[in-house]
């Protein structure tokens, strides 16, 4: 008799040690998740722990973060040349999915439903194409009250997102989602600035210079030629002293714009110091020959006006090394020598007439 009524009373016992222990867990999960987003140092590693980490953690089918491009510090984050992730882990924007979202989380609130209580319109705004999870929740993502994304699981578990479930654990994770997101931002804005030459907007020198290095070593363990330009613009001081100032800033703008398209893709463009820029080329000595070329004729026909409607003549004198096949103890050096025989190769050019193309012959490897 009394064994029979301990026995319920036990398996109730067992059943609540057993879901405690659960959630426990789950809150280390979650805990560890929120450490790695809090600690990401760029953008491509807070989206690697929310497209790779959490699905596999959780065992969830789809992962979506729609962020708001207009949102202050999210804009250059969600820029449209933004690489896109194949499968159901994906970052998105657009008014569509934004509209869908307020439908669903009226007042601010977390969604959650199978993919029929969504609705057609949402799941395509959400899912596109692909076939709507089992069940799924929307969180949004605020920030001073406003709602700059949402983050949307999906689960192949009809039952496993329902209306009523408890959220806390969700929501509080949605708030460290927007907190790192928020730091993401900030450091990838700081890394901007520091990398960026604020008049052109081109790289900088410390951009270059690293840049370089990698390549470098690159170019030496695959046997891939490398090489550089460098360009000075021809009587920079004398257009200073002329016309002023703004008018050379205005003259610089012009020159980097004008580089920038001449050059393919893959290529590294940088203000190198004053009126000094530097190219990073994936090719031969003849290839950046070529290119060379192209940008003195392209810059020699620019039409830069003075205050007073003037046309000022821009010309560029271009220095050019390259290698070919270097061997991998020359790659902690060749970068050096790349920049400097570029150098000495643009200062040829000046002493040849300047607005010409220049390379050390007996140098080009």
């Amino acid at each position: 008799m009394t064994n029979l009524a301990q026995t319920p009373l036990s398996d109730r016992l067992r059943a609540l040690i057993d879901t405690v222990q659960h959630n426990e867990r789950t809150l280390r999960r979650f805990q560890d998740l929120e450490l790695h987003l809090i600690g990401a140092q760029d953008f491509t590693s807070f989206l690697d722990t929310l497209f790779e980490r959490l699905p596999r953690e959780f065992t969830l089918t789809t992962v979506i973060l729609w962020l708001d491009e207009r949102a202050p510090m999210l804009h250059d984050l969600v820029a449209p040349d933004l690489p896109r992730r194949p499968g159901r882990h994906q970052l998105k924007t657009g008014h569509r999915t934004s509209e869908a979202g307020v439908h669903l989380c009226e007042e601010g609130r977390p969604w959650l439903g199978t993919a029929q209580e969504m609705g057609e319109a949402a799941c395509g705004a959400f899912f596109g194409s692909d076939a709507p999870p089992a069940s799924a929740i929307v969180l949004p993502l605020k920030t001073a009250g406003r709602i700059t994304g949402y983050l949307c699981l999906g689960s192949d578990n009809a039952g496993r997102f329902a209306e009523g479930m408890a959220t806390d654990i969700l929501e509080r994770f949605a708030t460290v989602v927007n907190a790192s997101l928020d730091n993401v931002a900030h450091r990838e804005r700081l890394k901007q600035l520091g990398m960026t030459d604020p008049l052109t907007g081109l790289a900088n020198r410390r951009y270059f210079d690293e840049r370089l290095r990698e390549e470098t070593m690159r170019a030496a363990r695959y046997a891939l030629p490398v090489a550089c330009l460098f360009i000075d613009i021809d009587g920079f001081k004398q257009i200073n002293d002329t016309y002023g100032h703004p008018t050379g800033d205005r003259a610089l703008v012009m020159v980097a714009a004008c580089v920038r398209q001449q050059l393919r893709l893959g290529d590294t463009l940088a203000r190198y110091g004053g009126e000094e820029f530097a190219v990073l080329l994936q090719g031969d000595a003849r290839d950046a020959r070529i290119v060379a070329e192209r940008v003195r004729q392209a810059v020699s026909v620019l039409e830069c006006f003075d205050d007073g409607g003037s046309r000022i003549v821009l010309t560029v004198s271009i220095g050019v090394s390259a290698r070919n096949n270097m061997k991998r103890d020359d790659a902690t050096t060749l970068g050096t020598a790349l920049m400097e025989e570029a150098d000495r190769a643009m200062y040829q050019a000046k002493r040849n007439g300047r607005n010409r193309v220049e390379t050390l012959e007996s140098e080009a490897q």
